[in-house]
């Protein structure tokens, strides 16, 4: 992996050096929106230009222990620490080579749909919700809820928050399908085996100066009272707001907050995302691609299992991925999997 670091870094420089041209022309600020992208991708190329000479300064330390054990110095506990340093230090490297797309470092909006169930999916589905918040929360994202649909007896009908953080989109894409569970309901008063489905759809949060039109003509916005959490200035009032997109058909919401006019300012924010993709999807075959497998969903071709009963497994079907450990998985540790599907997504699509 340190070889495809260092391949690319001759690039990254020259490229740091253009755009420290270009800043330096005194017309730079001219352009706010332009510039400030120009300092955003200049600092990233600096990141990983800084990511790379690390790396290679490990690996000289490196050397230079293996010299002083064969002098017959004690260094073992030394080497071991720097070994270590420089495997985490090179998962690092790994993971900023594969998040190279365009939208993987902007925030993201995750989407949670239970299937045919009723009770029994919308269970799973929060539980889903759950897990991704936790996820989240372990890799120091910051979430905010923007829609939340309660279930009649337990769990969600829908549930839609925005994670905010660098590479959010880049990771959580990798959850995009149909998640399925296999486990004793405790719904079920005979205490018989059920299999629940629910679908995860995430969207990269588009920047401001990225211009989304929408015609006032081809939405339909309604109002109506919020459910679920949220106080009673929230649940008595029209504060909540759909929106309706008629050429795409998508259908957008938001109630979390108590404003209608924050509402749908949110709602409309989450409507351009989904919006942009679909525009990036006709442009580029990886996108179109990501849309195919999107199309695909349904029932019964779901990207990853949750087994709780017979036995206690999770495995992801595209990268065949497991673990034993399904409670560390519900609690957020998904940085296996997620890592496995961008390692097979990078060799598909590069």
């Amino acid at each position: 992996m340190i070889s495809e670091v260092i391949f690319d870094i001759d690039h990254c420089l020259e490229e740091v050096t253009r755009l420290e041209e270009l800043s330096a022309n005194p017309d730079f600020w001219n352009d706010q929106q332009q510039a400030q992208e120009i300092l955003k991708k200049t600092r990233r190329l600096q990141e990983k230009v800084e990511l790379v000479n690390s790396l290679q300064g490990m690996v000289e330390d490196l050397g230079a222990l293996v010299e002083l054990a064969e002098e017959g110095e004690n260094v073992v506990q030394e080497t071991t620490d720097l070994l270590s340093d420089l495997t985490q230090r090179l998962q690092e490297a790994e993971i900023r080579t594969i998040l190279s797309g365009e939208n993987d470092i902007r925030n993201a909006f995750v989407t949670i749909h239970p299937g045919a169930g009723g009770t029994e999916s919308q269970d799973w589905a929060e539980m889903l919700l759950r897990m991704y918040l936790r996820y989240c929360e372990k890799k120091e994202f910051r979430t905010e809820m923007v829609d939340f649909q309660p279930g009649d007896e337990a769990g969600v009908k829908s549930a839609t928050f925005l994670a905010q953080g660098e590479y959010a989109y880049g990771f959580l894409k990798a959850e995009i399908g149909v998640h399925r569970l296999v486990r004793i309901s405790p719904f079920d008063a005979n205490s018989r085996r059920h299999t629940s489905f629910a679908s995860v759809f995430v969207y990269p949060e588009i920047d401001d100066e990225v211009e989304i039109e929408v015609d006032d003509k081809d939405i339909r916005v309604d109002t109506f009272c919020a459910s679920g959490p949220g106080g009673q200035g929230v649940n008595t009032t029209y504060s909540a707001v759909r929106i309706t997109h008629f050429p795409s058909g998508i259908v957008v919401q938001c109630q979390n907050e108590r404003s209608q006019l924050r509402n749908r300012e949110v709602a409309m924010k989450v409507l351009k995302a989904r919006l942009y993709e679909l525009e990036l999807e006709k442009k580029q075959a990886e996108q179109r691609a990501q849309e195919d497998a999107k199309k695909e969903i349904g029932w019964g071709s779901q990207i990853r299992s949750y087994v709780l009963h017979p036995y206690r497994m999770v495995k992801d079907v595209r990268t065949r991925e497991e673990t034993g450990n399904v409670d560390a998985v519900l609690d957020g540790d998904l940085d296996d999997f997620i890592k496995a599907y961008l390692i097979q997504y990078k060799k598909k699509f590069h």
